[in-house]
This record gives C-alpha cells, sequence and structure tokens, in this order.
C-alpha cells in the first residue's frame, strides 16, 4: 500500500515536494533548489505534517550548502541563515526542530570544505527520510495489534504519507492493520478549516481502496451516541515528557468523546515527536494561522467581512484521555512519564 504516489522526492540537486494544497483535485511535484523556497513551502502548506516537514527542512539545509558551493561562498554561513530560517516557519511541530539539530550537530563536526560537507549532509538528511519511513513501518506493525479484527475507526486531520516521508503514522497503523486482514473502515472528520481529513485523509486511503466515510467534525459526536466507532487512531505534532499530545486543533474533542463512551483514543508518533524538555502541554507553542482559512471555504468568503477570528492550528489533548502512544519502538502505555522515561533511557 502507498505505492501509488510520493509526499517528496530528493534528485540530488533539487527536492520534489507534492503540493498538498491542490489535492485532491491536482496531483502535482513542485522543485525546489534554494531553502527559501522550501521554508515557504513548509510555512505555506505545501508540505504538512510534523514528520514531513522535518524531513524538508533536513533537505533544505542541504540545499542551502549546495548553494554556497556554487556561488562560492561560505557553506556555513549559508547553513546557519537557512537553519534560522527554516525553524521559524511552524511553531509547534518538534520534528522540524529535531531535524534541524540533527543536521546541525553533523555540520559541526565537517571541515570547511564545501563539498564534503554536502556530500555528509546529504547522507544525513536521506538517512533522515529513510528512518522516517522505516519508523513508520514499525508503528504500523506494533499500532495493528490494537485493532479490531473487524470495526470503525475514526481519524482526525491528516497524519498518513502525506504528512510523513512515506506510509504515516496514524494511517500506517491502519495501512497495516488492513494489510494484515483486518476489515476496518474508517470514518474521516473533515477537519476545519484547512480539510486535510476530508481533502488528504480521504484522497488517501480511497488511493488504497480503504472503506471509507468523510464526516463533518461537528457529526462525530452523532457516531459515538450510536456506538458506531470502535477506536480513534490520531497523529501527533509534539508530544511532552507527561505524555500530552498537541495535534491538528479538534483533536482533544475526540479524546473526549472517546473517554465518555469508552472507546480507545491511539496517538501514532515516533520518538522525534516526542519532546522530553517540556513537562507538561501547557508549555508546548500553539500556533495561530491566517484567519481566511476560516472566514473563506474554497477562496470564498463564507463569513461577514470584519468579523473577528481566532484560528488555533493545535490543541493539546491530556494524557489521562490517551489510551496508548504507538511509536516504532513499541506501546507505551500510562503513566506516560514513566513509560517515556523507560524509552529514551
Amino acid at each position: 500500500m502507498n505505492g501509488s504516489f510520493d509526499t517528496m522526492r530528493w534528485e540530488g540537486n533539487a527536492l520534489l515536494l507534492l503540493d498538498q494544497r491542490a489535492l485532491p483535485a491536482v496531483e502535482a511535484m513542485r522543485r525546489f533548489t534554494e531553502p527559501a523556497g522550501v521554508a515557504d513551502a513548509i510555512r505555506t502548506m505545501v508540505v504538512r505534517g510534523a514528520p514531513a516537514i522535518g524531513v524538508a527542512a533536513a533537505f533544505g539545509l542541504v540545499l542551502a550548502v549546495r548553494a554556497a558551493r556554487r556561488k562560492g561562498s561560505p557553506w556555513r554561513r549559508a547553513f546557519d541563515e537557512a537553519a534560522v530560517l527554516l525553524a521559524g516557519t511552524r511553531p509547534t511541530a518538534v520534528n522540524l526542530f529535531w531535524a534541524i539539530e540533527r543536521m546541525r550537530k553533523v555540520a559541526s563536526t565537517l571541515p570547511g570544505d564545501p563539498a564534503g560537507a554536502s556530500a555528509r549532509l546529504e547522507r544525513e538528511a536521506v538517512a533522515i527520510f529513510d528512518e522516517d519511513v522505516a519508523a513508520n513501518r514499525s508503528m504500523g506493525a506494533h499500532g495493528a495489534k490494537l485493532l479490531p479484527s473487524k470495526g470503525n475507526v475514526l481519524t482526525h486531520c491528516n497524519a498518513g504519507a502525506l504528512a510523513t516521508a512515506g506510509y504515516g503514522t496514524a494511517l500506517g497503523v491502519i495501512r497495516a492493520a488492513v494489510s494484515a486482514g483486518k476489515r476496518i473502515h474508517v470514518w474521516v472528520d473533515e477537519t476545519r478549516p484547512f480539510l486535510q481529513g476530508a481533502r488528504l485523509t480521504a484522497w488517501e486511503l480511497m488511493k488504497d481502496r480503504i472503506p471509507c466515510t468523510l464526516i463533518t467534525d461537528s457529526m462525530s459526536a452523532t457516531l459515538f451516541a450510536a456506538g458506531k466507532i470502535d477506536a480513534a487512531v490520531v497523529g501527533a505534532d509534539r508530544i511532552a515528557a507527561n505524555g500530552d499530545v498537541a495535534n491538528k486543533v479538534g483533536t482533544y474533542g475526540v479524546a473526549v468523546l472517546c473517554k465518555a463512551h469508552k472507546v480507545p483514543f491511539y496517538v501514532a508518533a515516533p520518538l522525534s515527536t516526542i519532546d522530553t524538555a517540556l513537562r507538561s502541554g501547557s508549555e508546548i507553542p500553539i500556533e495561530e494561522r491566517d484567519p481566511s482559512e476560516v472566514t473563506h471555504f474554497m477562496g470564498k468568503r463564507a463569513a461577514p467581512v470584519g468579523v473577528d477570528v481566532y484560528n488555533p492550528a493545535f490543541d493539546v489533548t491530556p494524557a489521562r484521555y490517551v489510551t496508548a502512544i504507538v511509536t516504532e519502538k513499541g506501546v507505551l502505555k500510562p503513566p506516560y512519564p514513566g513509560s517515556i522515561r523507560k524509552l529514551f533511557r
């Protein structure tokens, strides 16, 4: 599964990104040869999803060194400037900063030769890409065991191949379950206001011919009340040391519904999403996005001119609502402070 499209491709001197703003109507790859272009792609959601933007940033740093080499300018200065630029694109997803820091550590060990530096940094970025795909497949194998042999699973936002280097986190769990022979039907929250569920998750599931039904975000409570949801699986943009989870706004509401209806609520995320430096979710910075995402729908105004808008991109689900956290190293169960410490130790 997930062999029909690429989220991104590395061509050695260019990064190709599937423009997720155009989906599902148009499948178009955009080509980037400068770090500023990659930064803009992350900021404007050409590429999105915590793991995916981390991988894209790593390649953006390689492009910075390549550009410095072409221009005959100092590669370290170009690298540092690009790192600052890329880190300023989106504040919530910790994978972005994790990838930049990993690349920075490698850069600090390299000599001044730009050709050697470029080659070594490219190998590191490719490793980050490959490790992400491998982690997703491992998460899928661990998480698939948690899903029923036959049942209905709710997702929120997009945590599939589009949000990663490939395969996906939450959708990776569903893909693995289906591949194992489980009969899974997916309820897809539309995920207002950017419609990642309607535009992206439904598109991915249909590509893989996994049965799915699209709903508006406000309909999920009705499904819970009718007993039509057996589990919920979501991704994450940052997980604090105590197990609090930041994910697409609306996730907290799904978790509360799961708790009220005694339905398991699972989070699938790689180790790079766990930020042990933060004690709780209250310390996670929450990005606020352009009001036009709320006031307009498909490019057309749907709200009165001048109305006040609040548009946080994420919310935080307290750890007490999380049944389990699925990582590439296994499934974490509460109490999360202990299980997370043990995992990293």
